[in-house]
């Protein structure tokens, strides 16, 4: 009689071909550790299929046999929602393969794709219809639309446009029992009841396998103007942004706050970006957009600046004069992480906060810090316009980093009692994964708890889905 890993290997292999399942160490390898090299795991096989129909067959091969299933993408996530864990009876359903883009419709301004497009594919598919696709991270030509709407990223644009699940008019999904959702529907208003697209993004994988997307396309901007700011406080930052909003609307685009430790860390090891405002404690990169003929946004900026120079709000600042000076600015923040993982490994915190209480926060999570960890450091950095914040703590000078990662728990509590006091959120566009689980049951409240656990029940009884993220329980 065959046991379950042959049957599970023969059907696996008439769903998506021998050649799509790896069992191979060295071929698993890649797909069994997450980005930060932080979480590592053991699969029974990685199953690359290349179509939905062939998803479908490996989760109904999977339900069968009671065989977990970890989805991936790009595997660029920031809490080890797409690893496996260490039992080794997962397969990882790596959805790269489903690289296409199946429709655009420029009169509607939509774009259909498949999960495993890299976000980076997506702008250019909308470049080349004249629109435009607005979300973008440092993470976009490697990471996959599919994980994005996993995790519900957030990124550059969010401030304008908001996060990924508003970016979204449909969606095509395998469900536990591997049928197929089709909800691929170009519609901005639907109203035949619950809006079940939503349950899927930002669910990490655990209700169901999102395969495709109908997706939200712009008009391209005609004018875009970048500056970077120079500020005493992040008290300076808020009231810029205030500023900002008065005098420019909806055409800020990008509003991402930088402290000193952060720049130098970015130029550290990316010598050759610029250091255009240097000795300032704060730094606020951003982004205006204008669709208009003629537009007049690069003099308002500089009208809005200036007068944010005379009122001491800003200490100094430079406004690119060319697309290369922009990119280069822009890659002053977004190469902060990159920069961070080659530095050491540190203890990391994606929050979000009313943006008003920002400063105020900051000032008592550095008070408490220093006090519980003498000489931390801090990396801070993030999407100020709408209140996330990558607050990071760098390993005191001296310290040796893995030595300092033993104060992670301290240190989370720290800073997640505080954002929770703060009327905050401890996840803001990275997900909870494996890492923020715990963490997750002691800042929800008990009813918020039993209606997610009731989702889960209904969608996945088996508990098969991506076992152990978001709840602790699993296959």
């Amino acid at each position: 009689m065959m046991d379950i890993r042959a049957i599970l290997r023969a059907r696996l292999d008439a769903a998506v071909g021998s050649d799509q399942v790896l069992t191979d160490p060295a071929d698993m390898a890649p797909f069994l550790s997450d980005w930060r090299g932080r979480y590592h795991g053991q699969a029974t096989a990685v199953v690359r299929p290349g179509s939905t129909d062939q998803v479908a067959a490996v989760v109904r091969a999977c339900a069968d046999l009671a065989v977990p299933i970890v989805p991936q993408g790009g595997n660029t996530g920031q809490c080890g929602g797409a690893t496996p864990d260490a039992r080794g009876n997962a397969i990882v359903l790596s959805l790269v393969r489903l690289n296409r883009v199946r429709a655009v419709d420029p009169a509607n301004a939509t774009l259909t794709v498949e999960a495993g497009v890299p976000l980076a594919m997506v702008q250019q598919a909308a470049a080349d219809a004249g629109l435009m696709f607005p979300l973008s991270l440092a993470a976009e030509g490697s990471c996959t639309i599919g994980g994005n709407l996993s995790t519900n990223a957030g990124g550059h644009a969010v401030l304008r446009f908001g996060n990924t699940r508003e970016l979204v008019l449909g969606i095509e999904v395998v469900l536990a029992d591997g049928r197929i959702w089709d909800g691929l529907r170009g519609l901005r208003k639907d109203n035949t009841g619950y809006d079940l697209k939503q349950l899927f993004i930002g669910a990490e994988g655990t209700l169901g396998i999102v395969t495709a997307a109908v997706l939200k396309l712009y008009p391209a901007p005609k004018a875009r103007a970048t500056a970077l700011a120079a500020l005493p406080d992040v008290t300076a930052a808020v009231r810029l942004l205030f500023a900002m909003r008065q005098a420019l609307g909806d055409r800020i685009t990008g509003f991402e706050l930088m402290s000193a430790l952060a720049v130098e860390l970015s130029r550290r090891h990316h010598p050759a970006l610029p250091d255009p405002c240097p000795g300032n404690p704060w730094y606020v990169l951003l982004q205006v957009d204008d669709n208009a003929d003629d537009s007049p946004i690069v003099g308002e900026l500089e009208r809005t600046l200036q007068a944010a120079l005379e009122s001491g709000i800003v200490q100094d600042a430079t406004i690119a004069q060319s697309g290369e000076q922009a990119r280069s600015l822009w890659a002053l923040r977004e190469n902060i992480a990159e920069a961070q993982r080659r530095d050491g490994p540190n203890i990391k915190h994606d929050i979000s906060l009313p943006v008003s209480v920002i400063p105020g926060f900051l000032d008592e999570a550095r008070a408490a810090l220093t006090a519980a960890l003498p000489g931390v450091r801090f990396v801070t950095f993030g999407h100020l316009g709408d209140g996330n914040l990558h607050y990071n703590l760098a390993a005191p000078e001296g310290i040796a980093p893995s030595a300092f990662l033993e104060n992670t728990a301290r240190a989370n509590r720290i800073v997640h009692d505080l954002v929770a006091r703060h009327g905050g959120s401890i996840s803001a566009e990275h997900g909870i994964g494996q890492q923020k689980c715990d963490d997750l049951v002691r800042y929800k409240s008990a009813v918020e708890l039993e209606l997610m656990h009731a989702v889960k029940a209904a969608l996945d009884p088996s508990g098969l889905f991506n076992p152990g993220k978001i709840f602790t329980t699993g296959a």
